[in-house]
């Protein structure tokens, strides 16, 4: 039985998982915002709030913390610089998920994921 353990698995094994995520958090960073199934962008929330909350602190171990998600160095470096400091005095609730309908192909329900 799987009592209070929720877990996003979007059919992926672990790593597909893991690199999938990796790659929505560094679109997110570097754009702003991107558009993704609800699902995924539910799954990314779980992801990128922690990091945003790393940056804010801004010590060497959460620095390093950020690296294991984020992969460019640009985009840790906008991390640091911007998002981090930015977001400081804000208590979470780093993201906003807005609905834009269903996707024509197979109908899945599409999203926009920006931050706040």
């Amino acid at each position: 039985m799987r009592h209070n353990s929720k877990k996003f698995t979007l059919g992926r094994k672990k790593e597909q998982r893991k690199a999938l995520m990796r790659n929505l958090a560094e679109s997110l960073v570097i754009h702003g915002g991107i558009r993704t199934t609800k699902a995924k962008a539910k799954a990314l929330r779980t992801v990128i709030e922690p990091v945003i909350t790393k940056a804010g602190r801004g010590s060497l171990a959460d620095r390093k913390a950020v690296n294991k998600v984020l992969f460019t160095k640009s985009s840790i470096q906008k991390m640091m610089t911007e998002i981090g400091p930015h977001y400081k005095e804000r208590q979470g609730g780093y993201t906003r998920i807005v609905k834009l309908g269903h996707r024509k192909n197979d109908a899945a329900e599409m999203v926009r994921i920006e931050l706040v």
